[in-house]
């Protein structure tokens, strides 16, 4: 297997509540991703940081705060994601906020519909992302990935690839759900998105969950994972601008981590959410890379 893994920044925060996450390709870089990845006997390539507009912070329009914005980095996220998987490499888009995942997630599906493969999408967060510009509380398009992707959303989000939707509901597996708006928890649930939230995990555990919700990977699946580093307990993770208590601890990440690893098809991948301007001392993306490290193999049992 001769693939390349390749970092590709997106360094905005165009879809966000607050500043910040537009520094977090380069917290990433400091806490040493590519040299960690390496290490694991993986070629990697940094391919830079992508272009794009400016954060002009603006109240919303019509719902959506930023729009022609978004399109523009989401299309550049999609360009640069789809080349990679095109060209038989395994993608890391490093974010940025969440609504970049518009742009990676559309590549990925392309890619797994020319390939024949069934997309997997492992949605790692404390939100749903299920918002519209009906029910946004706020217009921040980082609450709306998921709903653009199924196919909810602007024109010129929802059709990025050229198909619409994007993706099917039933391709994604959301996991350490335990912030979800209002309107957004009818709509997921008319949706039929398969979320583990919180309380599902402490009552049945991670490993079971997570055994759920990898039960029908198979060497046909495109899995691609979207790790919103907001998913983890602020107490480990306090560098994102929403932080939620009550999330994974440091064990149950690892262990979340090396289940996905175990599978042996992650194709593509996302890290968003990483605010540096919250952080202390870089830990949440030291933290980041540790488990980025985990998610490419790198087991702390000796098996």
């Amino acid at each position: 297997m001769n693939k390349s893994v390749v970092l590709i920044g997106a360094p905005t925060d165009i879809g966000a509540g607050h500043r910040g996450a537009s520094m977090g390709p380069e917290a990433l870089r400091v806490a040493n991703l590519a040299a960690r990845l390496a290490r694991r006997g993986l070629t990697v390539v940094d391919r830079g940081n992508l272009a794009g507009p400016l954060n002009p912070w603006q109240p919303p329009v019509n719902g959506y705060r930023h729009l022609p914005e978004v399109v523009a980095w989401n299309r550049a996220v999609y360009e640069a994601m789809y080349r990679e998987l095109h060209d038989g490499n395994v993608p890391i888009m490093l974010g940025g906020d969440h609504c970049l995942a518009i742009g990676s997630i559309t590549a990925a599906a392309r890619h797994a519909r020319e390939t024949g493969k069934k997309l997997r999408v492992l949605w790692l967060d404390a939100h749903a992302d299920f918002n519209t510009s009906q029910i946004t509380p706020s217009g921040n398009i980082h609450g709306m990935p998921v709903a653009c992707l199924c196919g909810h959303g602007p024109d010129e989000l929802t059709i990025l690839g050229g198909t619409k939707p994007a993706t099917q509901p039933e391709v994604f597996r959301q996991i350490g759900i335990r912030s979800v708006d209002e309107g957004e928890k009818k709509f997921v649930h008319e949706a039929g998105i398969d979320i583990y939230d919180m309380r599902y995990i402490d009552e049945i555990g991670i490993k079971a969950s997570m055994e759920e919700a990898l039960a029908d990977i198979d060497q046909d699946t495109h899995l691609h994972v979207s790790f919103d580093v907001d998913f983890l307990d602020p107490t480990i993770a306090p560098g994102v601008g929403t932080t939620v208590r009550g999330g994974p601890n440091y064990r149950e990440a690892q262990l979340v981590m090396e289940m996905i690893a175990d599978t042996g098809r992650v194709a593509s991948l996302d890290i968003v959410e990483l605010n540096p301007a919250f952080d202390k001392r870089n830990q949440t993306a030291k933290l980041a890379v540790d488990l980025v490290e985990s998610l490419f193999g790198k087991s702390t049992l000796m098996r």
